[in-house]
C-alpha cells in the first residue's frame, strides 16, 4: 500500500522530467494524503505532449452512485487491475504518471510502526504508475480522480512493508501514457522498474502521521535516539 507521498521538486525540473511544454504551478508538498488533489502527468490524445493536471486522490468510478467509493481506491494492485471492475477499463485506457520525489512506508515496531521516507539517492523525481476517471453525478457534480497502482516490495523496501507504489521507468513513459496501448501483458510489461532497485530510504519525524502536518520536517531523517519513550 501507498498512502502518503511528496512532491518538493522544483516545477521547472518536473516540467523537464516529464515532457512538459508549460511549467506547472507545484507548490512543495511533504506529505500528500489520499482525498487531497495531486498532480497528475497525462497525455489527452494519443498524438499530444503530455499535459499535468490536479485529480482527487482516490479513484472514483465512472459507474459510481457515490463518489465517497474514492477513499477506498487510493491503491489498485497491479496483479488485478486488469480484471477488476472498478479499475479495468482505466487499465486499458487511462493510465497516467503521479509525480513524486519520495513516498512514505511504516515499518512494523512492537510498540508503534516507524515512518520512512522513501526515495532516489539522487533526489530526482519519480513517476509513479496510476491510473484516473472522472464522474459525474446526476445533477451536474463533477470529479476528476485517481489512484496508484502497486505491486509486491522488491528486496529493498521488503524489510519495510511487502507492498510498494509502481516506479515507471522514464524510458517507458511514453508507452505508459499511451492512450492506444491496451494489450494487458504489453501494459504490465510497462511495469517492472529498474529504477525502482535504486530507491533508499530513511526513518522520519512522526509527524507524518498526521496530514495536517506538511513541511520539511516530514522528510528530515530521525535517528531512534531522538525518539521520546512515549512515541512508541
Amino acid at each position: 500500500m501507498c498512502g502518503r507521498f511528496s512532491l518538493a521538486t522544483p516545477a521547472e525540473q518536473v516540467a523537464e522530467h516529464f515532457g512538459l511544454t508549460e511549467v506547472p504551478a507545484l507548490s512543495p508538498r511533504y506529505n500528500i494524503a489520499p482525498s487531497q488533489p495531486v498532480a497528475v502527468v497525462r497525455r489527452p490524445d494519443p498524438g499530444a505532449v503530455p499535459i499535468l493536471e490536479f485529480r482527487r486522490w482516490g479513484l472514483v468510478p465512472s459507474w459510481a452512485k457515490d463518489p465517497g467509493i474514492g477513499s477506498r481506491m487510493i491503491n489498485a494492485r497491479v496483479e488485478t487491475a486488469a480484471e477488476k471492475p472498478a479499475f479495468r477499463a482505466a487499465f486499458r485506457r487511462r493510465r497516467c504518471l503521479v509525480p513524486a520525489d519520495g513516498f512514505f512506508e511504516w515499518k512494523p515496531h512492537p510498540k508503534r510502526r516507524r515512518p520512512h521516507h522513501v526515495r532516489l539517492a539522487t533526489g530526482e523525481p519519480l513517476g509513479l504508475a496510476g491510473l484516473f476517471e472522472s464522474w459525474e453525478s446526476p445533477e451536474g457534480e463533477s470529479v476528476g480522480s485517481c489512484t496508484l497502482l502497486t505491486t509486491a516490495a522488491n528486496p529493498v523496501l521488503s524489510a519495510l512493508h511487502d507492498r510498494m507504489p509502481i516506479i515507471v521507468d522514464p524510458e517507458h513513459y511514453r508507452s505508459w501514457l499511451d492512450p492506444e496501448l491496451r494489450e494487458p501483458d504489453a501494459i504490465l510489461s510497462l511495469t517492472r522498474s529498474s529504477i525502482a532497485e535504486r530507491l533508499v530510504f530513511h526513518p522520519v519525524s512522526f509527524r507524518v502521521n498526521n496530514p495536517r502536518n506538511d513541511d520539511s520536517v516530514c522528510i528530515e531523517p530521525t535517528e531512534q535516539a531522538e525518539l521520546r519513550v512515549e512515541d512508541f
